[in-house]
């Protein structure tokens, strides 16, 4: 019987997902609560919210953008590095080898020839310590554009959600109370959903997601009632 191994490979672009969806949601929905506060109008609140998803989404999307780029130059120097002391000093390099397979619980016998058999494939070797002594995994070429796009669209997506009130109601109060009700329930499943792709237990993600985004709006609430007053 063939066996298939299923493993989820898409963390990282799970990651990107939630960091831009987080905000998205939280943050417009924090700006236009503070807004209602203040007793502006349902378009000034849309206008601001609108220009602070551009502002937000363009921002994350640079900050992941960058993120990924600096985890790529990193690999590239410590690949580098690794290479030259595979080249210069190539004894020191094969004993690191045989010291990493030891804390696998092989011997000296058993993992001799192992460190002889890198020793004749040197990109073998370079990958080897690159994975096995420095932690690192070679990064996708493409990476830091997709994690740029992806952040940036989730932001844009999960900030749309609470303005979408703002929008079709042109009282701010009234849309307000469907914007919290709207955002929370965004927010729970958000949550819920986040907590099944990292492998957390999903109610409580859900929970933890709710209780930050409707702290964030209540102190933004808050502090636009305490200067209006």
């Amino acid at each position: 019987m063939e066996h298939k191994e299923r493993h989820f490979t898409a963390g990282e672009t799970v990651r990107d997902i939630i960091i831009g969806m987080s905000d998205g949601l939280t943050v417009p929905f924090a700006l236009a609560a503070g807004l209602s506060g203040a007793n502006a109008t349902s378009s000034l609140i849309v206008t601001a919210g609108l220009a602070e998803i551009a502002a937000g989404s363009i921002a994350m999307g640079l900050g992941g953008y960058l993120a990924a780029k600096g985890e790529a130059d990193h690999y590239n120097r410590e690949r580098q590095r690794e290479e030259d002391e595979i080249l210069t000093v190539p004894d020191i390099e094969a004993h690191e080898v045989g010291e990493i397979l030891s804390k696998f619980g092989l011997r000296p016998h058993e993992y001799n020839p192992v460190v002889e058999a890198l020793r004749d494939r040197p990109e073998d070797w370079l990958e080897f310590m690159m994975r096995f002594e420095l932690g690192l995994e070679k990064p996708n070429p493409k990476r830091a554009l997709q994690s740029a796009i992806t952040i940036a669209a989730s932001y844009v997506i999960g900030g749309v959600i609470p303005l979408t009130p703002y929008m079709l109601l042109h009282k701010a109060r009234t849309a307000l109370e469907v914007s919290i009700a709207v955002t929370l329930i965004a927010l729970l499943l958000f949550g819920y959903f986040k907590g099944l792709l990292t492998g957390t237990k999903p109610f409580l993600s859900a929970f933890q997601t709710t209780f930050i985004g409707a702290l964030a709006s209540a102190a933004a609430f808050g502090i636009a009632l305490a200067i209006q007053s």
